[in-house]
């Protein structure tokens, strides 16, 4: 397994996925996304697994800035998403080609 977490140190739902695996001792990786964007390869395979719309979050202060709700065109979303890490819905947790958004330790389970 080559697990990867990418969140913010301050988001509790990525510190509760951080503890699930290190508590079954499974190593992962994690990015955090102040310091680090997700790259467009990276965006399409999470993107893949999860869809563009469960990637972004709705409740986020850049959300209403960036007026995501009117933009209907999801290459424009997604350039958006790669410009702007807080509109990113976290911890996304990535297997490979499989991918989570949210705490989802019923999915990660099947990974062990």
């Amino acid at each position: 397994m080559n697990i990867q977490i990418f969140g913010t140190k301050k988001s509790f739902e990525t510190q509760k996925a951080e503890r699930y695996f290190k508590e079954r001792r499974i190593k992962y990786q994690f990015i955090d996304l102040k310091q680090k964007e997700i790259s467009k390869r990276e965006l399409e395979t999470i993107r893949a697994a999860v869809g563009l719309g469960n990637l972004i979050d709705a409740k986020s202060k850049e959300y209403e800035k960036l007026n995501i709700a009117y933009i209907r065109s999801e290459a424009i979303k997604e350039e958006l998403l790669l410009k702007n890490p807080g509109l990113y819905r976290v911890p996304i947790v990535r297997n490979g080609r499989q991918a989570t958004v949210g705490f989802e330790p019923q999915t990660w389970e099947g990974w062990e």
